[in-house]
């Protein structure tokens, strides 16, 4: 039974890396193209990742499936947690309390945005082309906003903090310093993703966004 557990944890903590890590650094940098290039760069990221070799294959075995097995069985470990300030030391005790937090949050949070933004495309209710336009209408509540926020911070600190806790359970980083240096280097890619992360956010409030493609081609129109 505990070698059962050992591997399903291995299994976790290396889907979480490779390729859930990955494909939020890639989500990120989709997103930050709203930003960084406006609306038609966003678009065109978002066409051209859709327009991949077999793309629906890559997305059921490279995200969905792995982030099947991640989130549930996070979650068991998440209720099956217990904290121990002697074991972890304070610091380390809370952000191991707050992996197990930020890990239902991220879970929730990405189930009702692939809902809400890939499944309707799936569904044929909105183009890829029509994104923009619907994050931008999404993004203009405030409270979606602030909820958006909530959500990409989790996962940049799921991931980021994950990080951590997989090169040490791997055995990649070892001793006192090494650990202590890889704290700083992850908190830092925590910093940054969420930065760039509600950059992208901001952008999608811009009115350049309001209109879908076609919508914007007609009103050129006149």
């Amino acid at each position: 039974m505990k070698l059962n557990s050992f591997y399903s944890r291995k299994l976790h903590s290396l889907l979480g890396v490779i390729p859930l890590g990955l494909f939020l650094v890639e989500h990120m940098l989709t997103n930050y193209e709203a930003f960084s290039a406006g609306k038609e760069g966003f678009i065109e990221q978002v066409v051209w990742l859709n327009s991949l070799p077999l793309v629906l294959f890559l997305e059921i075995f490279g995200i969905w499936l792995p982030l099947l097995y991640h989130g549930v069985y996070g979650l068991y470990i998440a209720f099956q947690a217990k904290h121990n300030v002697n074991n972890y030391g304070y610091v380390r005790n809370h952000m191991f309390m707050w992996q197990r937090i930020t890990g239902v949050i991220t879970l929730i949070f990405v189930v009702w945005h692939f809902s809400d933004t890939r499944l309707q495309v799936a569904l044929g209710n909105i183009g890829h082309e029509d994104l923009a336009a619907h994050m931008h209408n999404t993004l203009s509540s405030p409270i979606w906003f602030a909820l958006y926020i909530v959500g990409i911070i989790a996962a940049s600190f799921h991931f980021s903090n994950g990080m951590w806790s997989f090169l040490v359970s791997w055995g990649i980083t070892v001793g006192p310093r090494a650990q202590r240096v890889s704290s700083y280097i992850w908190m830092g890619v925590f910093v940054i993703l969420s930065v760039l992360f509600v950059l992208a956010l901001t952008a999608f409030t811009d009115e350049s966004f309001a209109f879908s493609t076609l919508e914007s081609v007609q009103n050129q129109l006149g």
